[in-house]
């Protein structure tokens, strides 16, 4: 036996040879962008609170985070996908490990004639039982088993990171929908403002009217810019309740459920920001890191395709009673056992091998690309955020003059139509500037804050690598 078997393992090493020969012109062609590459050149990102939000300092839109991460159906999924790649991380880990099985057969059977058992067994019907116990260990020689772990593995740290890169989205659109609703809000009372300051000036052109100083043509043009005031406000509270509702949809409550109340002043100070796009930006973003350990998982399932064209080896031994007759099963004279290698070898498959590992090897390529698209993206996308933080400040500030130079001359105007040293339609021409000025400047501060969570998310928004261990 021991002689049979060295001529045998040498001519599969033989074999496995020819087969390594067989795929050694099978390369994928695509490389992974990297940090250099792209020129990231700006110094480590500052690292990020994985609660961001909670720097705000506003309970309402933390209880809204809370929640969502609590209740989000997508999140669910995401936590589902773990799960299942880890059954089958689980599922691959055993092809490592012996297997041992029972076996009980009892038959009824016409023996034929024709076959290895001669009369008077051959052409009679005949009970025959066997209880045994097999096992078997496949000796994973050339690393077969050990590519499709580290591929499971692969996948179940993608599934794990793309949890958490669901996790920062949904954080990111909760405070993005919350603080566009803190918009609609400051903006309904600018609206009731403008109300109230026609409704004043309508009052005192009524005024006027009756002592003769205007006439009814003033007294139409204020209260004809009534109903334009009013139209705002219902436009401004339909929005409200539209963003009400998709806040509803990110925390998994009914819309009408959800109230509000006035929030409070809006500090982003304490909120980490960049200047330039940080050289550790590739590892600090969950999606980028999902995508890498699929290009790894890729990696490892080439190696798994290359490992098919070598011979599999396995160990395989049993014991156990057999016989013809049940009342015979289980005495001594019945007992049979074996051991030892088994051996297949992929001698010709018809091209099923080659074409399996072209197949993971175009995988690959289409891993790779796609990693690289997302981290040309992501630079993209900080380079973005980044360039608006900046622009934002430098709007602000004209901005805030614009509307301090607005705001004096209205109230000038405002006082020479009271003295009666200008007309009405001064006054308006005033007033409009004034109304523009103080809508965009509820614009530049709400955009200031979207800016700035777009860049949390952009930074990777508190993800830690460590989140996927």
């Amino acid at each position: 036996m021991t002689p049979f078997f060295l001529r045998l393992t040498g001519a599969a090493l033989l074999v496995s040879l020819s087969a390594c020969a067989g795929f050694q012109k099978e390369t994928h062609v695509a490389a992974m962008l990297d940090a250099q590459s792209l020129g990231l050149q700006g110094p480590p990102s500052v690292p990020l609170e994985s609660q961001w939000w909670k720097a705000f300092g506003d309970s309402q839109l933390n209880a809204l985070i809370d929640q969502a991460l609590a209740q989000s159906p997508g999140l669910r999924i995401a936590q589902a996908r773990i799960a299942k790649a880890q059954s089958y991380f689980d599922n691959v880990h055993g092809n490592d490990l012996p297997k041992v099985e029972a076996q009980g057969d009892f038959l009824h059977q016409l023996y034929s004639t024709n076959y290895i058992f001669p009369p008077p067994i051959g052409g009679s019907v005949l009970d025959s039982g066997t209880v045994q116990a097999a096992a078997s260990w496949e000796l994973d020689f050339f690393g077969k088993n050990h590519a499709a772990l580290d591929a499971a593995i692969g996948h179940l740290k993608a599934a794990q990171a793309d949890a958490q890169a669901a996790r920062i989205l949904l954080a990111g659109n909760v405070a993005r929908s919350y603080y566009q609703w803190v918009k609609l809000d400051a903006e309904l009372e600018v609206a009731q403002r403008v109300l109230s300051q026609r409704e004043q000036l309508s009052a005192l052109v009524h005024d006027r009217l009756a002592a003769g100083l205007d006439t009814e043509l003033e007294l139409q043009q204020s209260q004809s810019a009534l109903p334009e005031a009013r139209l705002q406000i219902e436009q401004i509270q339909e929005q409200q309740v539209l963003t009400l509702n998709a806040l509803a949809a990110l925390t998994g409550q009914q819309g009408s459920g959800i109230a509000l109340n006035h929030p409070p002043p809006v500090s982003t100070d304490s909120l980490a920001t960049a200047t330039s796009i940080p050289l550790d930006l590739l590892g600090r973003r969950a999606d980028l890191l999902a995508a890498r350990w699929r290009v790894e998982a890729a990696s490892d399932d080439v190696g798994q395709a290359k490992a098919q064209f070598y011979p599999n080896i396995n160990l395989v031994a049993f014991a156990g009673f057999q016989s013809i007759g049940f009342d015979k099963v289980l005495s001594s004279g019945s007992q049979q056992w074996g051991v030892g290698p088994a051996i297949r070898l992929p001698i010709f498959e018809a091209g099923r091998l080659r074409a399996n590992l072209r197949g993971k090897s175009a995988e690959l390529d289409i891993a790779i690309e796609s990693y690289n698209a997302q981290v040309i993206d992501a630079v993209r996308d900080v380079a973005d955020q980044i360039a608006s933080s900046r622009a934002i400040v430098r709007q602000q500030e004209q901005q805030s003059r614009a509307q301090a130079s607005a705001e004096a001359a209205y109230s000038i105007s405002l006082q020479r139509y009271q003295a009666g040293l200008a007309t009405y339609l001064n006054v308006l021409a005033a007033q409009a500037p004034v109304l523009s000025q103080r809508r965009m400047a509820v614009d530049l501060s709400a955009r200031a804050i979207d800016i700035r969570i777009q860049l949390i998310q952009a930074l990777g928004g508190g993800f830690t690598a460590a989140d996927t261990l």
